[in-house]
């Protein structure tokens, strides 16, 4: 039997939503093993001078314990 466990990650980015989730998840896999998926829980932006400056994503993680 496999027990997963879920936590919620909040990235930013540049670039775009996705750039934004590639790092939560590259980041997150640097201290959590067995990543299994990814939920996207939200997508926001923060806009400076009518131009969006920021991309962030927050997002659960599910990975399998040991």
């Amino acid at each position: 039997m496999s027990i997963a466990k879920i936590t919620e990650v909040t990235s930013s980015s540049k670039k775009s939503f996705d750039d934004a989730l590639q790092k939560g998840v590259k980041r997150a896999s640097k201290t959590i093993k067995n990543i299994s998926s990814v939920w996207v829980k939200d997508q926001n932006a923060t806009v400076v001078n009518g131009k969006i400056d920021e991309y962030r994503v927050t997002m659960k993680i599910t990975f399998v314990l040991d």
